[in-house]
């Protein structure tokens, strides 16, 4: 089932290989002017001089081989040969009747699908997630649901921040803040039984709550900077976490479980959930055979003590540094333990495509650390791409803060978001009638509209400004404005039910039932914009255009008071609305209410 929009396109194709023009050049795009046409095509312009024929004369050949099509109402030209096309009323029937009986809504899925798994999140073992991680988790959601909807086999991976000098320093830390813990833990390792077990995970679980490693991290760190002996402690510990001590890896599994039990719950709060919860600590057996054959295939160079991978390449337009590999202490660094966990997913998933989403300022650091993986072997060249974004921002054009200039914890934000939609809500008069426990459920779906309709609405790789009153109105491109239309529509289709009218085939007659289908019709395109550039924004941009066109046709064509054949028609244009922008809100990761 095609878009009208592909099959004008081909129609047009052809109709300029009839009269010996490429047929590339019938490119068919929504007409600039929707009060004269539906769509138009400006490839005779572009034929001209190629041809060496006027665009006029390109643009009317091109109509006469056009003409008697049914699905055209009429074919005009206008300047200088701009093709305009107008589509029949029985063309747009059809389609409407395509896409109300579709169960993908008049989408597409894709021919060859591809295993593909996208990297995001990027949570940290000990920490809380702050504003900071929300564009990778709403930007990786949406596009890990749109590719998967596209019939993708996909995984979502966080990867999980749980190795590393971090730990280190947090074991340090919570054994010098804690002489009975400290005590406990010689007792275990000098005898690592159930019995010297349990009083030390008592004592953990008793004292060392993710809030407590919240605030000891920051201290210990500042600590170590300034403290050379504190420094080399950490260093120690993690080396010796690392090395399989036998206290130290009980301490760091029951930081990895607190910290995971806080993410999971401020993730599903956003609509935001994981197939995988690997972390860097699930490669570490694997960079040292690593290391080894990068050896063996003499990828490996010496530089000043340490190891290195040369990526340079000679077409080149800016200097990329090597991958270092291994410190000149011997140790593995951060891209080292990417490139194993690019190795590691070859092995148990074998993925067609990676996708990171991760902060555009990391994106040499991907380069790199591609460029390696392609000379390893570890991955098909081109395989590997970082989906960069840019950052949310206060008013002052700096990524956002809190009012003292601290960075805000992301279960704040939510906090704070939800609290001005229930302003909201109270203030549009809306909700009264649900229970508090809805009321609360609504109130944070609003929230969550609020917030990622506010990113996504972006292309990705802008930087926008945070700004609260505007993001939660029910008024203008917002998420909440997208939920009431469809909590709108959802009242409608209610009091329908309670009349007894059912929808029937769709025939279109008015300009606001053009505009509708025209509007439904669109969603294949949006999609496949949104999925060949890894940017859902065209998505939302969708459906924003899609619930205006619905409010415009609610507003021009009465529905239940009809006639019963136009009852039916419309009702079920209603019906086919609400499901495709549902669907299009689910791709972006926003559930909306019943009620409101």
């Amino acid at each position: 089932m095609s878009d009208l929009r592909t099959d004008l396109g081909e129609a047009v194709g052809s109709a300029f290989a009839e009269v010996g023009l490429a047929a590339g050049y019938g490119r068919v795009t929504p007409s600039d002017r929707p009060d004269l046409a539906d769509f138009q095509c400006n490839g005779a312009l572009a034929a001209a001089k190629s041809a060496g024929r006027k665009p006029r004369d390109i643009a009317e050949a091109v109509a006469a081989e056009l003409a008697g099509d049914g699905r055209l109402q009429s074919v005009g030209l206008a300047g200088p040969g701009f093709i305009n096309l107008t589509l029949s009323v029985a063309a747009l029937s059809a389609r409407a009747n395509e896409i109300a009986a579709d169960p993908r809504l008049g989408a597409r899925a894709v021919t060859e699908p591809r295993r593909v798994l996208v990297d995001y999140g990027g949570p940290n073992v000990a920490k809380e997630m702050h504003v900071g991680h929300l564009r990778a988790s709403i930007i990786g959601e949406a596009i890990k649901r749109l590719y998967r909807f596209r019939g993708d086999e996909v995984l979502g991976d966080a990867h999980f921040g749980d190795w590393g000098f971090q730990m280190g320093l947090l074991i340090s830390a919570v054994l010098d803040a804690d002489p009975v813990l400290s005590e406990l833990m010689a007792g275990y390792e000098a005898d690592p039984s159930e019995a010297s077990e349990a009083p030390l995970l008592a004592r953990v679980s008793e004292t060392v709550s993710l809030e407590d490693l919240d605030r000891i991290y920051p201290a210990a760190s500042e600590r170590s900077k300034a403290d050379p002996a504190c420094r080399d402690r950490a260093r120690k510990a993690t080396a010796e976490l690392q090395g399989g001590r036998a206290g130290y890896r009980l301490l760091w599994r029951h930081f990895a479980t607190v910290t995971r039990a806080a993410l999971q719950r401020d993730f599903h709060a956003l609509g935001v959930d994981f197939d995988v919860w690997k972390g860097e600590s699930d490669v570490n057996d694997l960079i040292e055979p690593m290391v080894t054959e990068l050896r063996a295939k003499d990828l490996l160079f010496p530089d000043q003590g340490a190891e290195i991978i040369r990526v340079a390449r000679n077409d080149d337009k800016r200097e990329l540094p090597p991958l270092l590999v291994v410190s000149s202490e011997g140790s593995a660094m951060y891209g080292t333990t990417d490139l194993a966990t690019i190795l590691d997913r070859k092995r148990y998933f074998g993925p067609d495509l990676a996708l990171y989403a991760v902060d555009q300022r990391q994106a040499d650091h991907f380069e790199v650390v591609f460029r390696a993986a392609y000379l390893a072997g570890y991955a098909a060249e081109g395989s590997l791409e970082h989906v960069g974004f840019g950052t949310m921002n206060g008013a002052d054009g700096k990524p956002f803060k809190t009012r003292d200039g601290g960075v805000l914890k992301l279960r704040d934000l939510i906090e704070m978001t939800t609290a001005k939609a229930r302003e909201r809500l109270h203030e549009a008069g809306l909700g009264a009638e649900l229970s508090p426990e809805a009321f609360e459920d609504t109130a944070l779906k609003v929230a969550v509209a609020a917030l990622k309709f506010a990113d996504l609405a972006n292309f990705r790789g802008t930087s926008y400004v945070f700004d609260l009153d505007r993001f939660s109105s029910f008024e203008g491109k917002t998420g909440p404005y997208l939920l009431y239309q469809a909590v709108r529509v959802k009242s409608l289709l209610r009091r329908a039910a309670d009349e007894g009218v059912l929808p029937g085939p769709i025939a279109v007659a008015e300009p606001a039932e053009r505009d509708l289908v025209l509007a439904l019709d669109a969603f294949e395109h949006a999609l496949a914009e949104a999925y060949d550039k890894k940017a859902p924004h065209f998505l939302a941009e969708h459906a924003y255009r899609l619930a205006g066109s619905f409010s415009k046709f609610y507003a021009a064509c009465p529905i239940l008071s009809a006639p019963a054949d136009v009852r039916a028609s419309r009702l079920a244009l209603a019906t086919a609305s609400l499901a495709q922008l549902e669907l299009a809100l689910d791709l972006l990761g926003i559930a909306t209410p019943d009620r409101m």
